[in-house]
C-alpha cells in the first residue's frame, strides 16, 4: 500500500501512541541540541570579532556573523576553536550529531503503522532510547557551554550536569514505565556473546 494510513486499525495504537510520543520529545531534544550548537559557534565568532575590531559597530558584528551551518560543519568549527582541546568532548559531540541524525530520519520508524507489531515497537523504542542516551551526553556538553557564555560568574550546576542524562531519558521515555529496561534484558539474554 503506498498510503502512510488506511483504513485498517492499527494492531497495537496505544503501543504506537507511546513510542511517537517519545519521538516527539526526543526530536525537540535533537532540535535543541542542534541549535545550541550554532548558539556557542555564534558566540565565538561574535567574541572574535570585537577582539578583532574594538570599535566596530554591533550591526557591522551581526552582519558579519557566519550563517547557520548544518552540525556538522558546526562541530568542526568549534572542535578547531579553543573548545577543542578536549578531545573527548568532541567525540562525544559526534556521537550526538549520529544520535540526533538518527532520531530526525529514523527515530518513530515503525514501517507500515497498521501493521506493526509488539515486538517491533518496542524494539525500535529501545534504538531510540540508546540515540537518546548518546544524545544526552553531547547536550549535556553544549548546554554547559552555554552556561558559561550566559552566566560567565556563576559555577556550572553539577548537580544538573550529574543528573542530566537520567532526567532526558525519564521524560522521553517514563511513560514506558519498565517496559523498555525488561525489552532491553530480554536482548541482550539473547545476544550472541562475543568470541575472544
Amino acid at each position: 500500500m503506498g498510503w502512510s494510513l488506511g483504513y485498517l486499525q492499527p494492531r497495537e495504537p496505544q503501543l504506537l501512541d507511546a513510542l511517537f510520543f517519545s519521538a516527539g520529545r526526543a526530536l525537540h531534544l535533537a532540535n535543541s541540541f542542534e541549535s545550541k550548537c550554532q548558539y556557542v559557534l555564534r558566540m565565538k565568532h561574535f567574541v572574535e570579532a570585537t577582539q578583532a575590531d574594538p570599535i566596530m559597530e554591533l550591526q557591522e558584528i551581526i552582519s558579519s556573523l557566519p550563517s547557520k551551518k548544518m552540525l556538522g560543519n558546526t562541530l568542526k568549527d568549534l572542535a578547531s576553536s579553543s573548545l577543542g582541546e578536549h578531545t573527548s568532548d568532541f567525540d562525544l559531540l559526534d556521537r550526538a550529531r549520529k544520535a540526533r541524525n538518527f532520531i530526525a530520519h529514523e527515530g518513530a520508524s515503525t514501517g507500515f503503522v497498521m501493521e506493526a507489531r509488539m515486538n517491533g515497537i518496542l524494539a525500535q523504542a529501545v534504538r531510540l532510547r540508546s540515540a537518546v542516551v548518546e544524545l544526552a551526553g553531547g547536550d549535556n556538553i553544549v548546554s554547559q557551554w552555554c552556561f558559561h557564555i550566559d552566566e560567565p560568574n556563576q559555577p556550572v550546576p553539577r548537580a544538573l550536569v550529574d543528573a542530566y542524562p537520567a532526567m532526558l531519558d525519564d521524560w522521553v521515555f517514563g511513560h514506558f514505565g519498565g517496559l523498555l529496561d525488561s525489552q532491553e534484558t530480554s536482548a541482550e539474554d539473547t545476544s550472541t556473546p562475543e568470541v575472544n
